[in-house]
């Protein structure tokens, strides 16, 4: 183990079993270890890195920002928020937006939000509402969000939980009209399932549970924080299927691959529940993150990285289908979002991604069973096919171990 490894391990809390690399640098698709070793990266950092590493413009951006303003609080306007939320609305089609900073920051604004509307706009009685979410969903950490998980080890030891919170098989329209009542605000949900296992719902589902929501009046907020701008191969995974939510929360890539931003976006009626002093961040909204937001979105659109995705994912996911091996269950995906799923019984997904490092190639797996691949954006078809190269011979290798055993 590194000096830097151990150091680490002495003083951090253990919160994360990462793969035993330190990583010192980047550059587009490519990170460089402490020893100098050259990774493709097929991680992004869980999709905050969609634009590649230390993009130019992202870059100089940066560096001009930091040298004017950067946290002056919301305490008073700055010349570089109106301009950043105007671009997110204009661009997802929502009336207004609350900008936070990390991911689980925002799905806190979306369930105040919905809650609050439930009682000021659709009448439901004091401390009645409910949010209903979905099996395998992955919000983030905080206590309000844990009580939303079915992961055992998520909620171990964290309770009590505060309550309002139903939950749903993930992908049935049957249980989710069943569990919808009176007192229902929201669905909570993820296009695409990330953390779970990058799982997609029936063709369909996200279709028939807005129009479920629609006639019972609750309403459906979209968990894209992984699955936003461009990741898919849309700029947003729910346009898949036509669905324009009545909220959406947006993340990490939203950011740039530089610092944390995050917002919450939503239709009027909704936005307008919150006055002064109902909800705030010190940071949200900061002009360095507008900044970089603003030129994060605007790079999206100028560099057509959703169109990208949609192509290189495509040609990612069939020459992954093509791999012959008992080790693998099933490849699924959309976009630049894709996982391989590994039977127990013929090896791990953490072996598959420990060996993949060793070979140069940088990915995570997901409970063990799951292989995720979620490259930046930018990432070219030579790229890709030499990371097919090196999967294949990674699960060959682990085969023909297995079966010598």
């Amino acid at each position: 183990m590194s000096q830097t490894i151990e150091r680490e391990a002495e003083h951090c809390a253990r919160n994360y079993r990462p793969l035993p690399v330190v990583l010192t640098r980047g550059e587009g698709v490519f990170v460089w270890d402490d020893a100098g070793k050259k990774y493709l990266d097929m991680m992004s950092a869980y999709s905050a890195v969609s634009h590649g590493h230390a993009h130019p413009r992202l870059v100089e951006l940066v560096r001009r920002q930091v040298g004017e303003l950067n946290i002056v609080s919301r305490a008073f306007h700055t010349d570089k928020l109106g301009p950043f939320l105007e671009r997110a609305c204009e661009l997802t089609g929502q009336d207004k937006a609350l900008p936070m900073n990390t991911g689980a920051e925002a799905v806190e604004t979306a369930l105040k939000a919905a809650r609050k509307w439930a009682y000021t706009v659709k009448g439901v009685p004091e401390d009645a509402a409910e949010i209903i979410t979905c099996t395998g969903n992955f919000h983030g950490r905080t206590i309000a969000i844990v009580a939303m998980s079915d992961e055992p080890q998520y909620r171990a030891g964290f309770g009590p939980f505060p309550p309002g919170f139903r939950m749903v098989e993930y992908g049935n329209i049957d249980a989710l009209e069943s569990a919808i009542g009176e007192h229902t605000a929201a669905l909570l949900i993820e296009p695409i399932q990330g953390e779970g296992g990058i799982v997609l719902p029936p063709k369909g589902y996200l279709e028939a549970a807005l129009s479920l929501c629609r006639e019972r009046n609750v309403l459906l907020i979209a968990d894209e924080i992984q699955t936003g701008l461009g990741r898919t191969g849309k700029l947003l995974a729910c346009e898949h299927e036509g669905v324009k939510p009545d909220g959406l929360i947006l993340g990490k890539a939203l950011g740039g691959g530089i610092l944390p931003v995050s917002m919450f976006l939503s239709r009027k009626d909704v936005m307008d529940v919150f006055t002064p002093g109902d909800h705030g961040s010190t940071f949200g909204g900061n002009p360095l993150a507008a900044a970089v937001g603003l030129e994060a979105l605007n790079i999206l659109v100028d560099e057509r990285l959703a169109e990208r995705s949609a192509e290189m994912g495509a040609y990612l996911l069939a020459a992954l289908g093509k791999i012959d091996s008992p080790m693998i269950r099933e490849v699924r995906g959309a976009g630049l979002f894709v996982g391989i799923d590994i039977d127990p019984a013929h090896g791990t997904a953490r072996e598959v991604c420990e060996a993949l490092l060793a070979r140069g190639l940088l990915s995570k797996e997901t409970h063990e069973t799951v292989v995720r691949l979620a490259p930046p954006l930018t990432i070219s078809r030579a790229e890709i096919d030499w990371a097919i190269e090196q999967i294949s011979d990674v699960i060959a290798e682990l085969d023909a171990i297995r079966l010598a055993s």
